[in-house]
Order: structure tokens, then sequence, then C-alpha cells
């Protein structure tokens, strides 16, 4: 089996709503998401999905990971996508770096094998049954009632666990939310605080010390070395985040105990098959994991399902899916969608997602 066509899509996702975080200095109207379809000689063809949550949240952004598809595409063309490790070594040996640009790749040949195989992506990556995951919710930054009643209707939707986001302003205005939003949650609800690396270690923890709540503080800070002097200091779990991008900051950030808990974003490892690798050393460092897409389709949202599904369950924190903040829906019905709070993996083979090419329109590069 040989690779001999990859398509390439340009696909602007407008959000529902604005989107603000991390004290409002980061607001998102829409998203620049990039679709693959990679073509076999037999007739099987994968999907994949690279988007990240604006140009602003990590070193990525649409047009880049297309004009990095250009260049990647001549040396995937009659490889044998079923050897995911050697396409991702291919992959970063023509092009170092650029690890988001290479993630729609890998998983749409992640999409392949699991065709090849008739079996889903769960199966593939180590899970006996599929699991269905807990999924969150994701809170923008406002007042404390605001966000209160955001999640109120989160709750309606079956959430039990929240993702809030704090930081910038005033340090009494971050205490004021975690204070007020934590007295207003029942017991059988969770919540991560995100700061979105709003805070500088001095501010993390003064506001850390000056309050008490049950969950988790995510990226506080801009860099690993700047959270783990936080981790030292205050009484929460960290979770990082946008610090980790390579497998050596993973390594730094065990070695410094920065964190009881990571994201993993298969965006940002590079896909499925780097992902994996970092999952699997989350559970042998002991960590807690939430994992997710970056921001896209439910195309992203169910490849990231697959991964969490197949997750020790002690390691296993919530997933985000995000396409229900999307205004357009690429494939309907199918996929990884929260029902009452959970999302569970398609048991089709592969992803289990086809996107429908009457709403994605005509390719923006075709390379063969």
């Amino acid at each position: 089996m040989k690779i001999s066509r990859v398509s390439v899509w340009g696909l602007p996702l407008p959000l529902a709503e604005p989107y603000s975080y991390s004290g409002g200095r980061l607001t998102v109207t829409a998203l620049d998401s990039t679709i693959v379809r990679i073509d076999t000689d037999d007739g099987l063809h994968g999907w994949g999905e690279a988007c990240s949550w604006g140009d602003s949240y990590l070193p990525a952004h649409g047009a880049g990971a297309r004009a990095a598809l250009q260049t990647l595409a001549p040396f995937l063309l009659g490889r044998d996508p079923r050897a995911v490790d050697d396409i991702n070594r291919a992959m970063d040996f023509f092009l170092p770096g650029h690890w988001y640009a290479k993630s729609a790749a890998d998983i749409a040949c992640w999409d392949i094998l699991g065709k090849f195989a008739k079996a889903p992506l769960w199966l593939l990556l180590g899970a006996e049954k599929a699991k269905a995951v807990a999924v969150n919710s994701s809170i923008p930054q406002g007042t404390p009632e605001e966000m209160i009643a955001n999640i109120a209707r989160a709750r309606a939707a079956g959430y039990k666990t929240h993702s809030a986001k704090i930081g910038g302003g005033k340090i009494a205005e971050d205490i004021a939310r975690i204070n007020t939003i934590t007295a207003a949650l029942p017991e059988d609800e969770n919540i991560t605080f995100d700061i979105n690396r709003a805070w500088v270690p001095a501010r993390a923890v003064e506001v850390l010390n000056s309050v008490a709540f049950r969950g988790w503080i995510e990226q506080p800070c801009e860099t690993l070395e700047q959270c783990a002097f936080v981790a030292a200091r205050a009484p929460q779990s960290l979770m990082l985040d946008e610090c980790l991008h390579t497998f050596d900051d993973h390594l730094a950030a065990r070695q410094m105990r920065a964190c009881a808990g990571i994201k993993i974003k298969p965006l940002r490892a590079g896909g499925l098959t780097k992902a994996r690798r970092l999952r699997d050393f989350a559970e042998n460092a002991g960590w807690q994991t939430h994992i997710e897409a970056t921001g896209g389709t439910v195309l992203a949202d169910a490849a990231a399902i697959h991964l969490a599904s197949s997750t020790a369950p002690a390691n296993r924190l919530a997933s985000w899916l995000c396409h229900p903040h999307l205004t357009l829906d690429i494939a309907p019905g199918q996929g990884a969608r929260n029902t009452n709070g959970f999302a569970a993996p398609p048991n089709l083979p592969g992803i289990g997602v086809a996107p429908d090419e009457n709403i994605l329109g005509k390719p923006s590069a075709v390379y063969e």
C-alpha cells in the first residue's frame, strides 16, 4: 500500500460566541483549520485535522500548517501510511520541528491503519473496550456571576467537570473568581482554574496561598521554570499545558517536579504517534492527563477521544470537545459527541468520522 494523493483544505471555523481568556488579553472569534485526506493506491483513504486555538495560543497557525504540508507532501507520496513510526521519521527528517503541521498527516495515516485492520483506533491504541470519557466544559473569563451562570448552562448539558478561565486584572478579582465559583460548585462536580500563563510567579504564589478549593490550577505562568517555582510554593496541584512542546520538556517537568498532571494535545505533539508516547510517559510518571484536541471539528475531537479512551482510568481526567463551540459541522451525527457529560469514541474502523466533502468544498491543494 502506498500514498498516492494528499488533499488539503483550509477551513475557517467561526465560533458561536467570542471566547475571552488569559485576563482578556487573548480573544478568539474564529479558528483556522487544516483538513487532510490521504488516498492510497489500493483505495483506502484517511482523514486528519490540524487546528490551533487561534494564532496566539501556541506557536501554530493555519497558514503555516498548509505551507508545511506543501513541503512535506512530496516526501509522503509513495510511502506506506500504515507504517506510522516511519512516516513520522520521514516527516521529521525532511522538515524538522513544525509538529503541529505534521499532526493532520499523522492522524490521517492512523485512520488508514485502522481501516486496513478493520479496527477502531481505541483498540489499536491499546484499549480492550471503548470507554466513554468525561468531557469538561470550557468557561470563558467574566465576572464571577457571569462564569457561574455559564457553568449552570454547562451543567444543564450534562457537564460535571469544568474549566474556568481566570488570570489578569487585579489580584483581588482572581481571588474573588476562585472563591465565588468554588462556593457555588456542587460537591459532585470538579473544576480546573486555567490561567493560560497570565500570571507572573509572585502573583501566582500570592493568589494560590490566599484561596482554598478542590481542583487543579492549570498553566499559571509562561515558562516551565516559572511553573516549577509556583508548584513548590502553592498548595494546589498544577496541570501543565502550553509550556510543554517536546518530549524533553516533559522529561524536564518530571525532573523539576513541576506538576501532577498535563494536557496532551495531538496537534502540539505532532499527531497520535507522538501523543501516544507522551501518554505512556505520563502513566509511568504517575501523572494524570487531559487528552484533547487543541481546536477543530468533530474529526479532531474524535481522534483525541480515541487516545483518551485507551488511557488507564487512574491517569485519565476529562477531555474537552471543541466542535460544540463552532457554527459549522463537517460530519453531522458522527464522531465523539457529548452525551450527558461523556463522549465515547466511535466503534467504526479508524477514526470513525467521514467529513462531508460537499461541506468542505474544493481542496485548496492536491499533491499526487
